[in-house]
C-alpha cells in the first residue's frame, strides 16, 4: 500500500461494517473526474456497490466537479462502472444476495496511472459491536502505553 497511497479513504466503513473480504477493481471515469480524483476531491462515505445485469456499479460516490473544466464536468454522484472479471462479479453477486451483506468502497488509489477502488464485502455492525471494538482498541492502547513505560 505504500507504493500506491490512497487518494481518498472511507474511514467510516471500518467503524460501521465488519469487513469480510476485500478486492481491487478498476473504475471507469471521465477525463475531468480523473483530475478531480487526483486532487483528492472524493467523498466515499455513503458509497456502495451493486451488480446489475452482469455489470458492477459504484453508487453515491461524490467526485466534486473539476473547476477549470466548467462545462465538461459530469454529474458528481453518477453511477460509475467498476471493472471486474466475470468470476469476481458472480462471486460478489452471490455474496450480496446473502442476508445482511453489502459491498462498500474502502479507498480510491492510482496504480500505474489507472484509478482503482478497493471494495469490501461487509456486514453491518450493531451498536454494541461498535462499543466493543472501541473498548478493545482502548485496552490495546493502554497495554501499549504500559509496555512503553517499562
Amino acid at each position: 500500500m505504500a507504493e500506491n497511497p490512497a487518494v481518498a479513504r472511507n474511514r467510516k466503513a471500518r467503524h460501521d461494517y465488519e469487513i469480510l473480504e476485500t478486492l481491487e477493481a478498476g473504475l471507469v471515469l471521465k477525463g475531468t473526474e480523473v483530475k478531480s480524483v487526483r486532487e483528492g476531491n472524493v467523498n466515499l462515505k455513503d458509497g456502495y456497490a451493486t451488480v446489475e445485469r452482469g455489470e458492477a456499479y459504484l453508487h453515491n460516490v461524490h467526485i466534486s466537479p473539476y473547476d477549470p473544466a466548467s462545462r465538461w464536468n459530469v454529474d458528481p454522484e453518477r453511477r460509475r462502472k467498476r471493472l471486474l472479471s466475470r468470476r469476481e462479479i458472480r462471486m460478489l453477486a452471490s455474496q450480496v444476495d446473502e442476508k445482511g451483506l453489502t459491498v462498500v468502497p474502502l479507498d480510491i488509489h492510482f496504480r500505474n496511472g489507472f484509478a482503482k477502488v478497493t471494495l469490501a464485502v461487509a456486514r453491518g455492525k450493531k451498536s454494541f459491536d461498535k462499543r466493543e471494538a472501541i473498548k478493545r482498541r482502548d485496552l490495546d492502547r493502554e497495554a501499549a502505553r504500559q509496555t512503553g513505560r517499562r
